[in-house]
């Protein structure tokens, strides 16, 4: 189909009405095959390309799943309360609050005001990292020739300062993120170990506490010692549920953890919205 002029451009373009690429969102997001839940429920359904990134905002009690459809997506997440984005993920407080370095169901994603962002409800996975952070311009340019968004090896804070003006945000909001399926240990000389993925079809699945903005970099891991730059496509999606309540387990599973929720509950039913 010729595209030289606007006509041919404006057909050749609706003409791409209804394809499917390996990674896009879907739109509606009942439109997932196989949804988690009711198809009705679902509210974001996307692949995301290895080295891209993409965001949403999610409702209070929204239950997102990440799965590493091949075997070699790295996740690595920020976290914002929604319409207080300076209260945001805190990765320290995450790992010193609750006496542990390694992520998996159960655990709390904490803010830096002591307040539950989101809780860990299940994980197929057990390959995360909190102590790493994610890919920057200068080591990308450094191991694999460039960094920039637009290279075929785009570092994770680059993508992320994308992902952050698009909810209007800049540089200065972006702390250390979460990095899910590429893992990380320490040894007891404090040395790290990368143990890289749990292999394919692994998921861990998130329930918001809070309304949050998610900002989501599919990077490789900067541990990751391959040369190549690999990152092969992370499965999102994401549906209404509700948030954890006082009977939950997790409320009761730590000190640490009921006094978060407890912070989370106290500040949601000044506002009005618990």
């Amino acid at each position: 189909m010729a595209t030289q002029t606007t006509y041919g451009a404006r057909d050749h373009a609706r003409a791409q009405e209804g394809a499917h690429a390996e990674a896009m969102p879907v739109v509606p997001a009942a439109d997932w095959p196989a949804p988690p839940c009711e198809a009705g429920h679902l509210v974001w359904a996307e692949t995301v390309a290895g080295g891209n990134y993409t965001h949403r905002v999610l409702a209070r009690g929204t239950e997102l799943r990440l799965t590493d459809a091949h075997g070699d997506a790295c996740a690595h997440l920020l976290l914002y309360v929604a319409d207080r984005p300076w209260e945001r993920l805190n990765v320290a407080d995450t790992v010193k609050v609750q006496w542990n370095a390694y992520l998996g169901e159960g655990r709390l994603l904490l803010s830096d005001q002591g307040r539950v962002l989101a809780s860990v409800v299940a994980d197929t996975s057990g390959r995360h990292d909190a102590l790493c952070g994610t890919s920057t311009l200068v080591r990308n340019t450094a191991r694999y020739g460039d960094g920039t968004p637009q290279s075929a090896s785009p570092a994770g804070r680059e993508l992320f300062k994308l992902a952050a003006a698009k909810n209007g945000l800049g540089p200065r909001d972006l702390p250390p993120s979460l990095s899910f399926f590429q893992g990380v240990e320490v040894r007891e000389d404090g040395a790290l170990d990368f143990t890289g993925s749990a292999g394919p079809g692994g998921s861990v699945t998130l329930r918001a506490e809070q309304d949050l903005t998610v900002l989501i970099a599919n990077v490789p891991h900067p541990a990751d010692p391959r040369a190549a730059y690999v990152s092969t496509p992370l499965e999102v999606l994401a549906w209404r549920a509700a948030p954890t309540t006082a009977d939950d387990p997790l409320w009761q599973a730590t000190p640490e953890g009921r006094r978060a929720f407890l912070n989370t509950a106290e500040f949601l039913a000044a506002r009005g919205l618990a």
